[in-house]
């Protein structure tokens, strides 16, 4: 007779699972999911912080989730992510996935790289 042992709540799988099917269903509406690896509060990450916060709400207002993880509190996340600098930037949704690697102060850049505005 095998024993099963009864989990109470979600599951971390569970949990994961309906994060990326709520993820997919907002990309499907047009919004992006991104994420900013920052390295603890310093003056670059602020800025980075700040910048990309000022991005998405003038150009992506109601279309996007941003997480800002910070590399020193959950390095578990870096390695995951394979983040090799900080601050960087990563567009999970909608693909392709890409990095971005600074302070996000070229928004011209930013823009381009998010599929937001096309090359002049």
């Amino acid at each position: 007779m095998s024993k099963k042992k009864k989990l109470d709540g979600a599951s971390p799988l569970r949990d994961s699972t309906a994060e990326f099917e709520m993820a997919l269903q907002q990309t499907e509406q047009g919004a992006y999911v991104l994420r900013l690896y920052v390295s603890g509060m310093t003056p670059n990450s602020q800025r980075a912080i700040e910048n990309i916060r000022k991005i998405c709400a003038e150009h992506l207002e109601g279309r996007y989730q941003l997480e800002i993880i910070d590399i020193y509190q959950q390095p578990i996340f870096a390695k995951e992510g394979q983040i090799v600098a900080a601050p960087t930037l990563v567009k999970e949704l909608p693909p392709p996935l890409r990095k971005f690697i600074g302070d996000m102060s070229n928004t011209d850049r930013i823009l381009l790289g998010l599929d937001v505005r096309t090359k002049r």
